[in-house]
């Protein structure tokens, strides 16, 4: 079952299919936090800048765990919602601006905390979306209609390994599907890898800072 020794391992497999596709202008996305380390090996390969696309769920008021909707971080955030849910739920216009207010804090919170002041811009440029692999793929998906929304010139997902009707739900949003392995029966995420630590904030951020323009030197007078 093991196909990736870690998440490095896994996106240097996912940058050999890339390499090929003779990408125009590509930006790498990375979910955090599992997705950073596999984007990073992308866009080592590809030579692109990497940045981080951020997904908090809108839990329903009392049903936290019923997704009513997502916040997906940009400049400003987008909101994308769920709307068979919430009509379900009743939610007024009041109520999911409260949703929204509270998760937007909480995002910029995490924004700050990984050091990434703004997001990469992706209009007319190859959005490459990232993760350490999907299951329900419910925050991929979010990602994939928010960045739509900033006219990037293509979309593509980028993951390990994710169950085949996932996987054929990403393709179908996305303009191109990099998955590498779609088992069926498909198990945890973690018995695809060898190596599959939790990640610290720590950690996220010491990748993030490889990929940071060097500060030019003060012109001596």
């Amino acid at each position: 079952m093991v196909e990736f020794s870690d998440r490095s391992d896994a996106g240097k497999k996912l940058a050999a299919k890339l390499a090929t596709f003779g990408l125009t202008d590509p930006v790498v996305m990375a979910l955090p936090r599992g997705g950073v380390p596999v984007a990073a090996e992308i866009a080592r390969a590809l030579a692109a800048p990497l940045d981080l696309v951020i997904v908090r769920k809108l839990g329903a008021p009392g049903q936290p765990e019923l997704a009513a909707g997502a916040l997906v971080d940009g400049d400003p955030p987008d909101v994308v919602l769920n709307a068979d849910i919430v009509q379900a739920c009743g939610l007024s216009d009041a109520a999911l601006a409260q949703l929204v207010a509270h998760e937007r804090l909480e995002l910029e919170r995490r924004r700050r905390a990984f050091g990434r002041a703004r997001p990469v811009p992706v209009t007319g440029r190859t959005a490459i979306v990232v993760d350490d692999g999907a299951a329900t793929g419910a925050s991929m998906k979010a990602a994939i209609r928010a960045l739509r929304r900033r006219a990037p010139r293509e979309v593509i997902v980028a993951i390990p390994a994710a169950p085949r009707e996932t996987a054929a739900e990403l393709a179908a949003m996305a303009d191109r599907l990099v998955c590498l392995e779609q088992p069926a029966p498909f198990l945890a995420l973690g018995h695809h890898y060898r190596d599959f630590p939790q990640l610290p904030d720590e950690e996220v951020i010491a990748i993030l800072r490889q990929f940071e323009a060097p500060t030019p030197p003060e012109r001596v007078r």
